[in-house]
């Protein structure tokens, strides 16, 4: 059952106050996690995956809880936080060629975490935490404002027909959201396959006050991920869009 289907208590019931009341962008998949992934998850989960207090849904945060990222990576550094890590390509990557910058990447689906804790071990990556959640909520109170040096949002679920298009993750409103985690000058990376939904995230970028940028060349630091190579196989173009924080 995906995550939309899930609400907290209601008020009137004396339950917390209801915090998710907007359709969420992505859906839970199921999955159970292979011996290399289950391995990778039991020797590095503790340290390396946070542990999320919840309230409601299980990607939910407490709206009361603020990760304090120095303390989670033991150490003042530049931070990069990616949104749906998935298999964490980009992600180990990015990591081991900037071993100076923390690298925090936000996903809902289990076996695409142990993926990632893979890449983590076999490259002795101590800069990469990870964290289960829904990346909407971890935006809007999770993360302290004006933390953030980077934000990735590559290949959000384009949500393609017209009756879900309002479950696509960028729009104004999470740009909204974008804007207060990111530095003044902090940059915010997107890539899809959809010539639509670029569209859509050039138009969100032009129409928000925070931002200024759009459509770019594709960045050294983007790798070529098996998703992204499916895209390619089936004839999609990539778009990529590049937005500097006001």
């Amino acid at each position: 059952m995906s995550d939309s289907a899930d609400t907290r208590p209601d008020p009137a019931d004396g339950g917390h106050p209801g915090y998710r009341t907007e359709p969420v962008s992505f859906t839970r998949r199921g999955g159970r996690l292979n011996d290399r992934q289950q391995k990778s998850w039991d020797l590095l989960a503790d340290t390396m995956v946070v542990d999320v207090p919840r309230s409601g849904p299980s990607t939910s945060v407490d709206p009361q809880y603020v990760l304090d990222t120095d303390a989670l990576f033991g150490r003042s550094a530049r931070l990069v936080v990616e949104i749906g890590s998935g298999r964490g390509e980009v992600l180990v990557h990015a990591a081991t060629e900037a071993p100076d910058t923390d690298f925090l990447g936000l996903e809902v689906y289990k076996p695409g975490v142990a993926q990632t804790l893979i890449g983590v071990r076999h490259g002795g990556l101590t800069n990469v935490r990870l964290a289960i959640v829904n990346a909407a909520e971890a935006l809007t109170t999770t993360l302290p404002e004006a933390s953030v040096d980077e934000l990735w949002v590559h290949f959000p679920d384009p949500w393609h027909k017209k009756r879900h298009q309002k479950r696509r993750l960028v729009t104004p409103a999470f740009a909204h959201l974008a804007a207060r985690v990111l530095k003044p000058g902090g940059t915010w990376r997107l890539a899809t396959d959809w010539a639509e939904y670029a569209e859509q995230m050039a138009e969100v970028v032009a129409g928000s006050p925070d931002f200024e940028g759009g459509r770019s060349e594709r960045w050294d630091g983007r790798v070529l991920t098996r998703f992204e190579a499916k895209g390619i196989a089936a004839g999609r173009e990539i778009h990529d869009l590049t937005a500097v924080r006001r």
